[in-house]
């Protein structure tokens, strides 16, 4: 699962999209007997996964003999450029992937085409939702992953703590994290990046919003916000590591709990394969919230081109490779990420693996989801201004509230 957005394409798509004049409707119609080809462009299966990839594909084309899917599969690294360079040309896939971040740009310069009759009873709702703008459907999710609560269940039965549940909040964490920590033996009770990812979630489970209702401003600065900036910073040096203990270093809270050393680690469901047998018992629940809960998501979807010739024929693509039994099976059983799909019967194989036991959080922490604000091609910017003024709160050079002031000031700039 790609964590970081691909490259913002901002200005740079709308221009494309202006001199290639990809907005212009093109003809969907498609009968029960023409043969189409359509092509479809991804970066989801680079990597190990092509084959599975192509047993899906077998298996669309063999319940749709008039319609050839045509792959193109690019590493994640080269894909951004690959699809400008594509839509300058005119040459862009009928399909091709999408990620949350890059939802916006697309639908704003016309390069996707609305979808119809989508039957979205087959989709996590929250995951659907995701890509659509104005009441309309413009891409279809394909795969997830979200953060969990990590806990060890040894040094909670040490501490004499009882494990966390679904109705945690804030208050039940700092508890326990409190009970857990011995810092003489380098035990830590709680571990959370002090960083933008973890502060947008923070603030949504405190009832915050990061961005207002028009986009054109912030309303992190808020009483909220404060909260969220002061729970995560203040974990810093008392439950959690500091950054010149280590917390800085790449990789640190993982090995922190692989060595046992670490009560609680809120991180994706991505490193749970890591651990293995170390520690010895652990599982995962869904994070804690303060007066809700918010979890963080990370997705990727596929649309379908505005000036695509084929485009029921590409939306019928499109469904069956986020939607049906064959694509979830096969993501499953390769550990291919994880489908978007509603079909709880399919996924039984899944929560029945062994470690995490608690596999059914991942997919509760959907009902309450926590989209990341997206700026547009600023996105980096004002992911760097929200750590750094945090990292200023974590370092007691500044209180919450100036720090979030003047990030605040930075990023209406940017928005202007």
């Amino acid at each position: 699962m790609n964590k970081k957005p691909l490259a913002a394409l901002g200005l740079a798509l709308a221009a494309i999209l202006a001199m290639s004049g990809c907005g212009t409707a093109a003809s969907s119609n498609v009968s029960s007997t023409e043969k189409v080809t359509i092509k479809y462009s991804n970066f989801i299966s680079n990597g190990g996964n092509e084959k599975n990839l192509d047993t899906i594909v077998q298996a669309f084309e063999k319940a749709n003999p008039n319609i050839t899917v045509q792959v193109t599969t690019l590493p994640y690294k080269d894909y951004a450029t690959a699809l400008q360079t594509d839509l300058a040309a005119g040459t862009q896939a009928d399909t091709f992937d999408i990620e949350y971040a890059n939802l916006r740009s697309y639908v704003a310069n016309g390069a996707v085409a609305p979808l119809e009759g989508v039957d979205g009873s087959k989709y996590k709702q929250s995951l659907l939702q995701s890509y659509q703008s104005d009441g309309k459907q413009y891409a279809l999710p394909s795969s997830f992953s979200d953060v969990v609560l990590y806990y060890n269940k040894a040094l909670f039965d040490a501490a004499k703590v009882a494990y966390p549940t679904s109705s945690w909040t804030w208050a039940d964490e700092t508890a326990a994290a409190k009970k857990i920590t011995d810092s003489t033996a380098g035990v830590y009770g709680d571990f959370q990046n002090v960083s933008f990812y973890e502060f947008y979630k923070a603030l949504a489970q405190t009832g915050g919003k990061f961005l207002n209702d028009d986009g054109k401003s912030v309303a992190f600065n808020s009483p909220q916000g404060i909260k969220a900036a002061e729970w995560l910073a203040g974990k810093s040096g008392t439950t959690m590591p500091t950054p010149a203990q280590g917390a800085g270093t790449p990789d640190f809270d993982t090995k922190l709990f692989k060595d046992g050393k670490l009560g609680m680690l809120h991180s994706g469901i991505w490193v749970a394969s890591s651990f293995a047998d170390s520690p010895k018992n652990w599982d995962i629940a869904v994070e804690p919230g303060d007066t809700q809960k918010a979890s963080a998501e990370f997705s990727n979807a596929i649309g379908v081109s505005a000036n695509s010739k084929n485009k029921a024929a590409a939306q019928k693509w499109a469904e069956y490779m986020t939607s049906s039994e064959v694509m979830a099976q096969t993501r499953i059983g390769a550990g291919w990420e994880l489908p978007a799909t509603s079909d709880d019967s399919v996924l039984k194989p899944y929560l029945a693996k062994d470690k995490p036991a608690n596999r059914k959080a991942i997919f509760d922490a959907l009902d309450n989801v926590a989209l990341p604000p997206v700026i547009g091609d600023n996105q980096q910017k004002m992911v760097d201004i929200i750590t750094n003024a945090l990292g200023e709160v974590e370092a007691k050079r500044s209180t919450a509230g100036d720090a979030l002031k003047g990030a605040a000031d930075q990023i209406n700039a940017l928005l202007k």
